[in-house]
């Protein structure tokens, strides 16, 4: 849990590349539950700094403008003017949103890099790198792609496998090739400057693994865990591009900062200048002070394919650096799936958020709502647009809204929209009273423990409290004989939406300013929700507003036409095949031994989503092969398939299994894998030729 007692907390989102718009993943991984959070800390009166900006460097960057045929500074622009304006209108309440283009950022960039190269931090050494003759020029992570050596997934980048997750360097990848050419690149040898990771892993190991086990979710310790398992190894922290940070050495002309050494920096850069522009210390939020227990507290929200960097690279630095402060947390979230199928930007299967809110004018709050209440905290979840619907009209309308009109209604109907005081509270008020006053400290208990998703669900359910209150005293039939007692019930009613509007408002911070304004009351502090004496007797109510309004079939089912047509247009668009790779010679093809192989037995890898771990009659022997295939394929489904398996590859060790050999699948457009297999049944053993 999250020590809620401190007085100053650092809270980062992570910086989302300025190289397109954002859609709803983005936002289930680092945005709302970074802005849950930091409204929180603030309504409880704590010393908040929330910080975020456009990660403007990197391989991304320079591909998307490559593409489009523009500079990628025109790319910076155009993306950070959308992302940001985006932002702003949905409601994320960063202190600043900065951009790592700036000069300043820069600047701390290079005095970093400077630091621990006068420590003799970095490791200097040549070494061979991949080089795209066409283009000439060495290949960052992201200019490569290929088979991931872990999953056997295609399309694979040099720094990571974003199927598997795995940390990778581009010489791992099977079958490598550049993305400018499409060819097979050449290794050619540079000169680059390495962090040790390997040198710090003893002292990660007791941060993390011995320091962190009880206070990081599931998910992101499980990755830690097996990182540090398979041996950090040193990683280049420069690289030779024409887009970035420059490396502030004379005999580094021509390379920049590898983006994972600059963006983090990041996050640091954006809080100086707050910190400027405020009249703020921005070392009172990064620096160790002298006193350990004024240090800020630092969290960071990410997404699961950031973990690595953010658990392992970035502490790595900030350690070596030695002044700065380390996160208290990392709450990582998984991936977010749309409709069935992986969100993807290149196939456009995605809700943007900027067409959303053009499409849905002025319900922010209802998109917050449905996607806190589906966060993937420990494991993938799904948006479809069905259930958004579903969750907005039953619940926001029929429980929250529903419940909110009729204590306004009713007490303007009957009293002019004057909270008064009847009859002394019975049983029913003393119970209803007792029961709201429970909802604060559970909800601190959840957001404290990074649980969004339950504590949504707790403030859903204080609406409950409210309707069900109101339908057992029934003021609408009690006014006729008991007046009195409606004055009651009422004034109960309207201490129920005043601390609605009080939890409400880290979650759904425009519904929060309509119910302060409808209930014509001041926005209040967290350590007021609870109370019952909220609103005075004789109080004015504000004018009755319409808090939601339902989500009707045709706007759903044009999203969903939306999304089929964008599906439509990828299937009539005729992706050229990969150039072919570099001749071979026929002795080179006749050292692959491929054979007809029999599956007798196929099961899940245990703490994976991708791996089966098969059993293989090759005729030759019985042998393990791993395969990233669990995706398209049920295990029960493929005992007896016949494949063709590459046997005289050299094993591998994957996820503690001995793989020996590959088995051949097509990949089409989409991602999706079949089995290479005989059309009739064949002797296991036979050859592939």
């Amino acid at each position: 849990m999250s020590n809620l007692s401190k007085k100053r907390y650092t809270i980062t989102s992570a910086l989302p590349y300025a190289n397109g718009p954002l859609h709803i993943g983005h936002l289930a991984g680092a945005y709302i539950p970074g802005d849950i959070f930091a409204r929180f800390l603030r309504l409880n009166n704590k010393d908040v700094v929330y910080v975020c900006g456009s990660d403007e460097h990197g391989a991304a960057i320079t591909i998307r403008a490559k593409k489009e045929g523009i500079t990628p500074r025109e790319i910076i622009d155009k993306y950070n003017k959308q992302i940001k304006e985006s932002f702003e209108e949905f409601g994320v309440s960063f202190d600043i949103y900065h951009r790592t283009s700036e000069p300043i950022h820069h600047e701390l960039s290079q005095e970093f890099f400077l630091n621990l190269n006068e420590k003799g931090e970095f490791v200097e050494k040549f070494s061979e790198q991949y080089y795209d003759e066409d283009f000439n020029q060495f290949l960052a992570d992201r200019y490569i792609t290929g088979t991931c050596p872990h999953c056997s997934s295609e399309g694979a980048y040099g720094d990571q496998c974003e199927k598997c997750g795995t940390s990778l360097s581009p010489t791992d990848l099977i079958n490598p090739k550049s993305t400018l050419s499409g060819k097979t690149p050449i290794l050619k040898e540079t000169k680059h400057w390495y962090l040790p990771l390997d040198k710090y892993q003893p002292w990660l190991e007791k941060w993390l693994i011995e320091g962190k086990k009880d206070v990081l979710k599931s998910n992101v310790f499980g990755q830690c865990s097996s990182w540090l398992k398979s041996g950090l190894q040193p990683r280049s922290m420069t690289r030779d591009l024409d887009w970035g940070v420059d490396v502030p050495l004379k005999e580094a002309e021509g390379k920049k900062l590898y983006v994972w050494l600059d963006a983090p920096i990041g996050y640091i850069s954006a809080t100086k200048q707050w910190a400027i522009d405020n009249n703020k210390n921005w070392e009172d939020y990064w620096k160790q002070q002298a006193n350990p227990a004024d240090n800020s507290t630092l969290i960071h929200f990410i997404g699961k394919d950031n973990i690595v960097f953010h658990c392992i690279t970035f502490p790595a630095i900030l350690h070596a650096h030695g002044e700065y402060i380390l996160p208290e947390n990392i709450p990582a979230n998984e991936f977010l799936n749309l409709e069935g199928d992986k969100l993807s930007t290149s196939r456009n299967h995605a809700v943007w958020l900027h067409e959303y809110l053009e499409e849905f004018p002025g319900k922010q709050d209802e998109l917050r709502y449905v996607l806190t209440s589906i966060l993937p905290e420990t494991s993938d979840s799904e948006f479809t647009w069905k259930d958004f619907q579903a969750r907005v009209n039953n619940e926001l309308v029929a429980i929250l809204g529903n419940f909110v009109n009729r204590v306004m209604v009713l007490s303007h109907k009957y009293f002019d929209g004057k909270v008064l005081m009847g009859t002394d509270h019975n049983a029913t008020d003393l119970a209803a009273l007792g029961e709201l006053a429970k909802f604060p400290e559970q909800i601190t208990q959840s957001i404290g423990n990074y649980r969004f998703r339950e504590a949504m669900s707790q403030f859903i359910n204080a609406a409950r409290l409210g309707n069900k209150y109101l339908a057992e005293e029934e003021p609408w039939k009690v006014i006729k004989e008991d007046p009195e007692r409606v004055k009651t019930v009422l004034n109960v009613a309207a201490e129920i939406v005043a601390n609605l509007a009080i939890l409400s408002q880290p979650f759904l911070p425009k519904t929060a300013m309509k119910l302060f304004e409808m209930l014509n009351l001041a926005p209040q502090a967290w350590q007021n929700a609870g109370r019952s004496d909220l609103l005075s007797e004789g109080h004015q109510l504000g004018a009755v507003q319409l808090l939601f309004d339902k989500i009707t079939d045709e706007q759903v089912e044009a999203q969903l036409s939306k999304l089929a047509e964008a599906k439509a247009n990828n299937a009539k668009v005729i992706t050229p095949a990969a150039p072919a790779k570099a001749n071979i010679t026929f002795d080179d093809f006749v050292k692959l031994d491929i054979r007809v192989g029999t599956i007798l037995e196929a099961e899940k890898v245990a703490k994976t989503k991708k791996l089966l771990k098969l059993k293989i009659d090759t005729g030759i022997d019985q042998r393990i092969v791993v395969s990233g295939i669990a995706e398209f394929f049920k295990p029960e489904d493929i005992v007896g398939k016949q494949v063709s398996i590459l046997v005289n590859l050299e094993p591998r060790e994957i996820k503690g299994i001995q793989s020996q050999g590959m088995i051949l699948m097509a990949e089409d457009n989409d991602g999706r894998l079949d089995f290479v297999s005989p059309h009739t049944s064949i002797v296991s053993g036979s050859t592939v030729r």
